[in-house]
């Protein structure tokens, strides 16, 4: 089953998505109102149907409904007439809930270490000055075995940084005043925002996005972003963090049946706003190598040329809806957008652009041998499950029947960065020790005083174990204290994706 086509979209002829080729990405394009949301939903539809996990972001609250069946109302039974599709099976698919702010799925976190400084820069909106005033930061954090894990991690690294800038410059660089105001307004900021909770422990387990139910459907991962989207800096920045990750943990597998995971990038125009050239060379990186990973990923925007060429070429399967042409870009946008498809001698493509009606698309997907279909006019089909947001109670018992329900929701806060600085200097300062140039001692923090913002006293050395988990074995003991070594230098640079190396993508 899983390399026959999906059935996607009917005109004149069907149009199937071929499986093996989904993971040589895909763009879905088209004006507030066209349809982009129910085409996304059919194919996440048809690809959990043959066990492929897909993820996908809930920008407007009203993709959480494909968990639900559907029902034959008006609009549906007239698609489904006008497309002789017969007897329409209604059925949901299997769902798990996302949300970096814990309301309505799962907490999903990353570390600051993990993301690194240069999605970290951009998150921030530093400019190059500061940017490099920041991976200087994450130099020392490294050279010294610091952890960092959350905001007030970084916060007091920075700040430490900024105490001893004549000190750094000897071996790091210059490290401003301006500069280090500027990194902690950023992080006041995005506190207040609520960003910060993107950081933290348990960090997030790519193995459990690319997971199946127990009839072999794949599972269809929805963040909730419309809380999220209203700091779109983050949102875009999390997402582009996110595959990355998949980029850089999972093993090479080539040509597959089908992939191993499809990734829907919503509002695709925030990736690519005033991201410097060195990010933008490094997305085109990922998406053109990633597909070797068995990831297909598909960018969905109001207009194609909210994407950079680079990266528009590699776009192979192509769902194209209504555009209008009020303004000359507009106009530049349809002209762009027919240029683009193998053009069929029966359709005007350009013409066809700005008169598709709803779920209307202009539609051209791979072939079995890799190259472009001819452009077909067809009307996507409808969708099996419900369209639209469902109610609250019905999204918490989702989440409270997830095999991950209770993991996330159990917060660490293990000794890193904020907390050895602050030992180390309570040490020091109960032993009369006047406090200097940081140093590595036993306990492998730097001799140095903590920053005197924050009074918090440290956590406990041991996190919180969830009450569903027994004691640790052995194994697990020193697969947790391995685990920890990441405090080292080689072991954070390791953990950070090709999006976040302090080097700029060397590993």
């Amino acid at each position: 089953m899983s390399s026959e086509g999906l059935l996607i979209a009917k005109g004149e002829k069907e149009l199937y998505l071929l499986p093996r080729m989904a993971n040589r990405h895909g763009l879905v394009a088209g004006a507030t109102g066209t349809g982009k949301t129910v085409s996304l939903q059919v194919m996440a539809e048809n690809l959990s149907r043959i066990g492929v996990p897909v993820f996908m972001a809930d920008v407007k609250g009203d993709l959480a409904g494909i968990s639900q069946p559907g029902t034959p109302n008006p609009k549906i039974l007239e698609r489904a007439k006008l497309l002789k599709l017969g007897a329409m099976a209604f059925e949901g698919c299997p769902v798990t809930f996302w949300d970096v702010f814990s309301e309505q799925g799962h907490p999903v976190r990353t570390t600051v270490s993990g993301m690194g400084p240069l999605l970290l820069a951009r998150l921030l909106n530093l400019n190059d000055i500061q940017s490099g005033v920041l991976t200087i930061v994450f130099r020392f954090a490294d050279d010294n075995g610091l952890l960092l894990l959350d905001f007030k991690d970084l916060r007091a690294m920075v700040q430490y940084a900024g105490d001893r800038a004549d000190v750094f410059e000897t071996e790091y660089g210059r490290v401003s005043t301006a500069s280090i105001g500027a990194i902690q307004r950023g992080l006041l900021t995005l506190e207040e925002q609520g960003a910060d909770k993107i950081f933290g422990e348990p960090a997030l387990n790519l193995d459990d996005l690319i997971q199946t139910d127990e009839r072999g459907r794949g599972m269809i991962n929805i963040l909730a972003a419309d809380k999220l989207m209203q700091t779109p800096q983050a949102y875009s920045t999390f997402l582009l963090w996110l595959l990355s990750e998949l980029f850089e943990r999972l093993p090479e597998v080539g040509d597959q049946d089908k992939p191993r995971l499809v990734f829907f990038f919503d509002e695709a125009h925030l990736l690519f706003t005033d991201a410097p050239p060195v990010l933008l060379e490094k997305i085109e990186q990922v998406v053109r190598l990633i597909r070797s990973k068995g990831v297909g990923v598909f960018f969905v925007t109001q207009n194609p040329l909210d994407v950079p060429d680079v990266t528009l070429s590699q776009l192979g399967n192509r769902i194209q809806h209504a555009l209008r042409a009020f303004t000359p870009r507009d106009q530049k946008a349809v002209k762009a957008a027919a240029e683009t498809f193998r053009q069929n001698p029966k359709i005007n493509v350009e013409t066809a652009i700005t008169q598709l009606a709803v779920g209307e698309g202009l539609i051209s997907f791979l072939d079995e041998k890799g190259m472009p279909g001819i452009v077909d006019r067809a009307f996507v089909l409808p969708p099996r499950s419900q369209i639209g947001p469902i109610a609250p109670p019905v999204r918490q018992e989702i989440i409270r029947r997830s095999v991950l329900f209770g993991h996330y929701e159990q917060t660490i806060d293990r000794e890193s960065a904020y907390e050895m600085l602050k030992g180390r200097a309570e040490r020091t300062a109960a032993a009369g020790q006047p406090a200097g140039m940081p140093g590595p001692s036993n306990d492998g923090a730097p001799s140095s005083p903590p920053p005197t913002w924050d009074r918090r006293e440290p956590p406990p050395a041991e996190p919180r174990r969830p009450a569903s988990r027994s004691r640790d074995t052995l194994l697990e003991a020193m697969a947790k204290s391995a685990a920890r070594s990441v405090g080292s230098s080689l072991g954070r640079q390791i953990l950070r994706g090709v999006l976040g190396s302090i080097l700029g993508g060397r590993r």
